[in-house]
């Protein structure tokens, strides 16, 4: 019931028309437009879309006014959306992937970083704002199904959330960016200093790094493949996926990425309990492991990392 009241600022013809609003000049280029479908077969393509603010706009009887707010930072509610939208233009003209970190907001340019904090139990992402929405209530943001599951709200459909924007966000990023954002967030970066600090991750060579996903601190471990290829005549690569606190959500991960190579699940012990940790491997061949990295990102693991055989003990 909570996904029916949902809405897109892309997809909202129809509660447009429901809500009886006015005139089409009062409301922002997209809404009220069919969100185009992306029916090619294949990952969603990445970026592609515009900087995009807009004019007022009106969604049943509220007036929203989209601008660049350097300092926004508010506490609202957040709510998510999913496969109604999946594979839908958003209204920047990129495509929502569910499993991607992004969100959508009534009036953040379009499209910017923003960190979210699930205030309920301390859990922050940094997410790709590309969307418009939500218009429903005292909602301030809309999340992607992937960016609920990280803040640990999906199950509630609703959390008491502090939004803080970052930034604008590259155009074109093809994950490498927002992954690295993240990073910097776990490193405790502050917001500041965050788009340069990631900036330096994003723009670098391929780099092997023994870290995990998820909110607990890890050493990292960084070197270049290929300097730290010549210790080993036949080094093993892997593809460090994430881990995960729900064994089930790791043994999904799994399954998910059964196509891509040999996959494991381990048991670690975390400064909250045990963890399970989720990664591809191993693989004698760098052309085979970077291959399985690009699909374990495309299907809505952004901080999977390549790793040697010695980082991933």
């Amino acid at each position: 019931m909570r996904q029916l009241l949902k809405y897109s600022a892309v997809f909202i013809a129809i509660g447009l028309i429901a809500a009886g609003c006015s005139s089409s000049k009062k409301k922002d280029p997209f809404a009220g437009i069919g969100s185009p479908y992306y029916s090619k077969a294949g990952p969603l393509p990445k970026g592609g879309g515009r900087y995009h603010v807009g004019k007022p706009y009106e969604v049943a009887g509220v007036w929203f006014t989209p601008k660049e707010q350097p300092g926004y930072d508010k506490v609202g509610i957040a709510s998510w959306y999913g496969p109604q939208f999946h594979r839908r233009m958003t209204s920047n003209g990129e495509w929502f992937d569910m499993n991607e970190l992004t969100a959508a907001h009534a009036t953040l340019p379009l499209p910017s970083y923003a960190k979210v904090t699930n205030l309920q139990n301390g859990r922050s992402v940094v997410v790709r704002v590309n969307d418009r929405g939500p218009f429903v209530d005292t909602r301030i943001i809309d999340m992607s199904r992937r960016s609920a599951e990280l803040l640990a709200f999906k199950p509630q459909g609703m959390a008491k959330v502090r939004v803080q924007y970052i930034g604008p966000a590259p155009l074109n990023d093809q994950g490498q960016h927002l992954a690295a954002m993240n990073r910097e967030l776990r490193n405790g970066t502050p917001l500041n200093r965050m788009m340069a600090a990631a900036e330096g991750w994003s723009t670098g060579e391929t780099e092997v790094a023994a870290v995990d996903q998820g909110f607990e601190s890890y050493p990292t471990v960084q070197t270049n493949i290929a300097s730290a290829s010549t210790a080993y005549e036949t080094p093993d690569y892997f593809v460090q996926v994430g881990s995960f606190a729900d064994p089930y959500n790791a043994e999904r991960a799994r399954e998910e990425l059964a196509n891509s190579g040999p996959v494991e699940v381990q048991e670690l012990m975390g400064s909250q309990g045990p963890l399970y940790r989720v990664r591809i491997g191993p693989m004698k061949n760098q052309g085979q492991a970077q291959l399985a990295l690009r699909q374990a990102v495309d299907l809505g693991h952004p901080d999977a990392r390549l790793i040697m055989a010695n980082a991933a003990l």
